[in-house]
């Protein structure tokens, strides 16, 4: 699994976007909930990121996107890296389909209900049978027909040869130009579990699903 953390958070006013605080959580905690179903976990992003990453910080590997806020394309490449050096983690839940085929998450930093849309994604790949068509991923779309490529599950090889295609073009590119060519589907996200947090009043709307009790304005003193 790679976790996006290194977004700017320009309409946050530039704070660090993983370590703003949902019902009293860090976006990036938030989105660890999703390690259960993963064998390992990269999280793109700065040194900044780490305390916020909580209890879940211990295990995970971490990897610097070229350059800083490079983007998520940028990222993308860090965490692949990342992973292909590291050594195996223990083990946790299949990652790979019947074939043995490894599936990688993506997902952004920004989703305070990660888990449930990791859900839907391993279900999706995992419904994947022998007589089903070859797709190289899926990704949710929200109410508004919006692809959400960073709430995705792709596998690792078409995501490396997306890499390769793109070649010295792959700084600056962006996440469609990565995935294209793919054979993808897009999953209704019916649920809005791809719901992500981009700005201040954002943040009050998530904090208000998750916890309607808490009425204290969040946190922005976060740099």
């Amino acid at each position: 699994m790679i976790v996006l953390a290194g977004g700017r958070g320009s309409r946050l006013g530039g704070a660090l976007k993983p370590a703003i605080e949902v019902a009293g959580r860090t976006l990036l905690s938030r989105v660890l909930d999703a390690r259960g179903l993963a064998r390992r976990v990269v999280v793109v992003g700065p040194d900044t990121a780490r305390d916020a990453a909580g209890p879940h910080s211990a295990p995970l590997i971490w990897a610097l996107e070229d350059p800083p806020f490079g983007g998520p394309v940028a990222g993308i490449v860090a965490g692949l890296a990342a992973l292909d050096q590291a050594a195996p983690g223990q083990a946790a839940a299949a990652d790979s389909d019947a074939e043995g085929t490894p599936w990688l998450l993506v997902l952004a930093c920004d989703l305070p209900w990660a888990a449930d849309a990791a859900r839907l994604l391993v279900g999706a790949a995992a419904d994947l049978g022998p007589g089903s068509p070859h797709l190289d991923g899926f990704h949710l779309v929200d109410a508004g027909g919006r692809e959400q490529w960073l709430a995705g599950i792709y596998r690792g090889e078409a995501l490396r040869e997306g890499v390769r295609r793109l070649g010295s073009e792959a700084r600056g590119a962006s996440v469609r130009q990565l995935l294209s060519g793919l054979s993808l589907r897009g999953i209704r996200d019916t649920e809005r579990a791809g719901r992500d947090v981009d700005t201040w009043q954002d943040v009050l709307q998530s904090t208000a699903l998750l916890n309607p009790s808490r009425s204290n304005p969040p946190r922005s003193d976060i740099t």
